[in-house]
């Protein structure tokens, strides 16, 4: 393994695509939750990062996975991840907590954001479900610094399913921080819609959490004013059949490499440019990180992610699973 480039010579780190860091900590958080502390091996600062961000992970067998940062973004000393152990996954938790030991030093990607806190709020209600409290930690950090003001709703089955509970209850006053245990039962947890019913100007919602509750925060918070309602996936939410139907085939050319490409129907764009010999970076392969987000130059977009912004949506895309409406696409690459 390549020796870990020093972070205290780097000007500007979040140019850097890929770190070198030392697991000195693993903890149990919670029921199936680790909490895996990252350093520098030499013990430089980590770069910069903002309440929200997540990072890619490479993993023992080639996997490479993104998880958020649940520390304090003015700790630079070391990143925190949460990590669930899903027995159903596609690999990457079991390898975190199977494979991974403190002392290793793995490779870790540069940190994006696509999660962020609106510095225009006047205040925050932050919603986390299960293992979904990791980026919503890090935001209560940021607001409890700014003197900002926030709640923090934290849902789960139990206390001991409750991942950082201790930490949450030491930085964030008493009576912003609200525990709610349903016991397996959502309709015995924190009602949602309640909470949500009425918008009072200056307020921002910010979830993240399983698949059930992703969809019940989205949908209490839907007459909520446009730019007010920031959400981050685990995993991709389940979409109508109706609206998975694979397009047919188009074609894809690479300005800059001067490749033209054919994207079959049954072919993602990362794919086919991968055959073709190229690279374009990837991590969750459903729209969800952002790893392979490429601008585009000309055609029309037929979008599949849920992490892009209607602005960023007019100039790129997301190649694992985004398609084209047009016949061709031209991506800058």
């Amino acid at each position: 393994m390549n020796a870990p480039i020093p972070l205290s010579v780097l000007k500007e780190p979040a140019v850097f695509s890929e770190l070198q860091l030392q697991i000195c900590g693993i903890r149990l958080q919670a029921e199936g939750i680790h909490a895996f502390d990252l350093a520098h091996p030499e013990g430089d600062e980590l770069p910069e990062v903002e309440a929200g961000a997540h990072v890619d992970v490479h993993l023992p067998g080639g996997l490479m996975r993104s998880y958020s940062l649940a520390g304090d973004p003015r700790d630079r000393s070391r990143w925190t991840l949460g990590v669930l152990r899903e027995i159903n996954g596609r690999g990457g938790s079991r390898a975190m907590h199977e494979k991974v030991r403190v002392g290793e030093v793995i490779t870790v990607g540069a940190p994006r954001n696509a999660f962020a806190l609106d510095s225009d709020a006047q205040h925050s209600i932050l919603l986390a479900g299960g293992i979904g409290i990791t980026p919503i930690k890090s935001m209560a950090h940021t607001l409890v610094g700014q003197g900002k003001s926030f709640e923090l709703h934290y849902c789960a089955r139990s206390a001991r399913h409750a991942a950082f509970a201790n930490e949450l209850r030491e930085f964030i006053p008493e009576d912003r921080l609200h525990f709610h245990f349903d016991g397996g039962d959502p309709a015995k947890g924190l009602d949602i819609h309640g909470l949500l019913t009425e918008q009072v100007d200056g307020q921002h919602v910010y979830f993240c959490g399983p698949g059930g509750f992703m969809k019940a925060c989205a949908d209490a918070a839907k007459h909520w004013q446009a730019g007010t309602v920031h959400s981050e996936h685990f995993k991709a939410p389940e979409t109508p059949k109706d609206d998975l139907a694979i397009s047919g085939s188009f074609e894809v050319k690479l300005a800059r490499s001067g490749i033209t490409i054919q994207v079959q129907p049954d072919q993602t764009i990362v794919r086919a440019i991968e055959l073709a010999g190229q690279r374009v970076p990837t991590s969750c392969l459903s729209g969800l990180c952002g790893a392979c987000k490429v601008d585009y130059l000309e055609g029309e977009v037929d979008h599949r992610d849920f992490i892009l912004s209607d602005e960023e949506k007019s100039r790129c895309l997301t190649v694992c699973c985004s398609r084209a409406k047009s016949s061709c696409l031209v991506l800058d690459l």
